[in-house]
């Protein structure tokens, strides 16, 4: 039954991302203000940002848990449904990036930094010096976001139930909306301890739905880098998994001078192409486990 939950949730949540539809991070926004208002200075700020992550997930833990023991776990899938497609998705990205590529292939870059500069963490916004930079920064943003978006919630739904689920993108959401900007540097090395399993599953995944001899060549070599950061895993997996020098615009420019003005568009479609098929992989992986019992 999970399979079926999990596949109803994610197919909803790509038609609402679609219609660029129901935003959950206006929903953690609107708790972490809501929740904030009594804390003081940044350890305060710090443990209270967990407590509004934590007491929830163990309130879902434990009713999940009690209507199993009752035998109506059947009753808590409703639930689950709503939950997953609430904290998966990733809306407000499709426009942006058509009106990037369009801006891209006529040559035009200062429109196609204006067009997706909103969508990058704020930390970057001053480092594409260069269309180059630009759209290195901006695959690995997109690739960053959706992995966080959906297969991190997936993970953790599969391995340790939906309270687990929404602990860790609960994580996420307090690294990048938590009002006390002090407190968020921890949140993000927790997010990294989070990401940190899920991240690496994902990047040999690359190598399933993708190219696997550039894999083998150079992308596996990430899932031994320990301390690497999730960007950097799923950028490097990434760029070995894919062909025409897709992650690897300067290379391109050189090799197909004239092909130039398409490349914002074939890259982000290769990046997209890739990810889909990544979680078809984890869906037909899901599928074998359930048929073995194991979920």
């Amino acid at each position: 039954m999970a399979l079926v939950v999990f596949l109803l949730a994610y197919l909803t949540r790509r038609k609402l991302d679609a219609a660029n539809a129901w935003s959950g991070d206006s929903l953690w926004r609107a708790a972490f203000r809501a929740s904030s208002k009594m804390s003081a200075g940044n350890g305060a700020g710090k443990w209270k940002g967990l407590l509004v992550i934590a007491v929830p997930a163990v309130v879902l833990a434990v009713g999940v848990g009690y209507l199993d023991k009752l035998g109506w776990r059947m009753a808590a899938y409703p639930l689950e449904f709503v939950l997953l497609v609430t904290l998966m998705g990733a809306p407000g990205w499709r426009s942006p990036l058509e009106a990037y590529s369009t801006s891209w292939a006529r040559g035009d870059m200062q429109a196609a930094w204006h067009h997706i500069k909103d969508n990058l963490p704020p930390r970057d916004r001053g480092a594409a010096a260069s269309p180059d930079e630009m759209h290195l920064l901006l695959s690995r943003t997109l690739m960053a976001h959706v992995f966080e978006r959906f297969f991190l919630v997936a993970f953790w739904y599969v391995v340790a139930g939906p309270a687990a689920a929404f602990f860790a993108r609960g994580i996420i959401a307090l690294r990048d909306h938590w009002p006390q900007t002090a407190a968020r540097p921890d949140f993000a090395a927790l997010a990294e301890v989070l990401n940190w399993l899920p991240a690496r599953l994902l990047a040999f995944t690359f190598g399933v739905a993708g190219d696997l001899a550039g894999w083998m060549s150079e992308g596996k070599r990430v899932l031994a880098g320990i301390t690497l950061k999730t960007d950097q895993v799923l950028m490097a997996a990434a760029n070995s998994a894919l062909t025409g020098y897709a992650l690897d615009p300067g290379r391109f420019s050189q090799i197909h001078p004239d092909e130039w003005p398409g490349y914002g568009r074939r890259s982000l479609d290769a990046i997209r192409g890739l990810l889909n098929r990544s979680m078809l992989v984890w869906i037909c992986l899901l599928a074998l486990l359930v048929i073995a019992g194991v979920v």
